[in-house]
């Protein structure tokens, strides 16, 4: 699904480079290298401020605990994402309120954001699936007439960019309240392990997340709030100076695997490409098609014996899960999840991918459709 010895190898000078600067100062932790990809992220994404941390989740929970929401409060998230973003809404006594999601963008479905809010709603947390951003635009203003935070869970789509209606662009995690990010090392921009970063341009916020991500001190050993321990290693930072600075290229090549899909599988009967929003960039994250019910799992297992990896995200929606189910949530509560949950399937996208191999994959699927 992923070359990372390959995306490795082209950059393996840069990157050992970096490392082995790391391991000469023995500075593995907050080291100068944090700092420095703090900045340039921030130069990069057009954030006044940039957090980094631990990983995505504890990006999440950071925002969530900066805030200040009290157990009972409600949180309103797409239920077709994974499980991390409604994870830390539980863990803090949160309440997580479920919405279905557009069926051809996969994002949360925004006509449906005012009926879930109640007096108890304090913030909406739109997930940017896939690689391109949710709808923004009408989410911001229904946060503004309701005085609701946004937290944007850009894990899967930073460098991706929206265009607003009047013609401004922002990229994905610096529209909202506080965004957040995740590097996993399958992300778009990924570390050799985990790590995460928040994104504000309220200072006063931007100081609080720094204190809660560092056992809730600003001065050691004086601790204002209740905090956690949740820091970027040095190590990762320095990988991560060096990949920045590819992250242009790799969306691009990204990008360049998902045309060559589209051009060959616009027209096999059965199959659905991927839906391209006018109103934001895609950087594919996954490639993410759609197979009626009754056909997706003999495709995966035919991919599968040609040598051909596949997954499913997400096979099992949120609200179906035994740690969120809720009364009265039943089959049926959220139709476009649940049939999206028997009928997507991610084809391999990343940034080594070779014409041959794309020219394999589709004729393979070409190959299952007219058998």
């Amino acid at each position: 699904m992923v070359d990372l010895h390959g995306q490795y190898l082209r950059i393996k000078d840069e990157i050992d480079q970096s490392i082995q600067k790391v391991l000469n100062s023995t500075a593995f932790i907050q080291g100068p290298e944090v700092e420095n990809f703090a900045r340039a992220l921030a130069e990069y994404t057009g954030a006044k401020f940039v957090i980094p941390c631990a990983n995505g989740t504890d990006a999440l929970q950071i925002a969530m605990m900066c805030l200040g929401f009290k157990p009972g409060d409600e949180i309103i998230l797409p239920v077709h994402t994974y499980v991390a973003t409604a994870e830390v809404i539980a863990l803090l006594g949160l309440t997580p309120v479920f919405a279905d999601v557009d069926e051809d963008t996969f994002n949360i479905n925004v006509d449906q954001l005012e009926e879930k809010i109640t007096n108890n709603t304090v913030a909406i947390v739109p997930v940017h699936l896939y690689g391109q951003c949710a709808h923004l635009e009408p989410i911001l203003k229904l946060a503004e007439k309701y005085s609701l935070a946004v937290i944007e869970d850009a894990a899967q789509s930073l460098s991706a960019v929206y265009t607003f209606k009047d013609g401004t662009r922002k990229k994905a995690g610096i529209m909202g309240t506080i965004g957040t990010t995740s590097f996993f090392p399958s992300k778009n921009l990924g570390c050799f392990g985990d790590g995460g970063a928040l994104f504000t341009d309220d200072e006063k916020l931007a100081e609080k997340i720094k204190m809660i991500a560092n056992h809730g001190q600003k001065i050691k050993y004086h601790h204002e709030v209740v905090g956690i321990n949740s820091r970027l290693d040095t190590l990762q930072a320095a990988i991560l100076n060096v990949k920045l600075r590819y992250l242009d290229d790799y969306s691009r090549k990204r990008n360049e695997v998902a045309s060559y899909y589209d051009a060959a599988l616009a027209d096999v009967p059965g199959l659905k490409i991927p839906f391209r929003t006018p109103y934001s960039t895609h950087v594919f994250h996954q490639y993410t098609i759609k197979i009626p019910n009754e056909r997706r799992d003999a495709f995966k297992a035919f991919l599968a014996k040609e040598g051909i990896p596949t997954m499913i995200y997400y096979p099992v929606p949120l609200h179906f899960q035994k740690a969120y189910r809720r009364p009265g949530v039943k089959e049926g509560s959220f139709p476009v999840t649940e049939n999206l949950s028997k009928v997507v399937i991610s084809l391999p996208i990343h940034t080594e991918m070779e014409p041959d191999q794309m020219e394999f994959i589709c004729n393979k699927i070409k190959d299952y459709f007219h058998s």
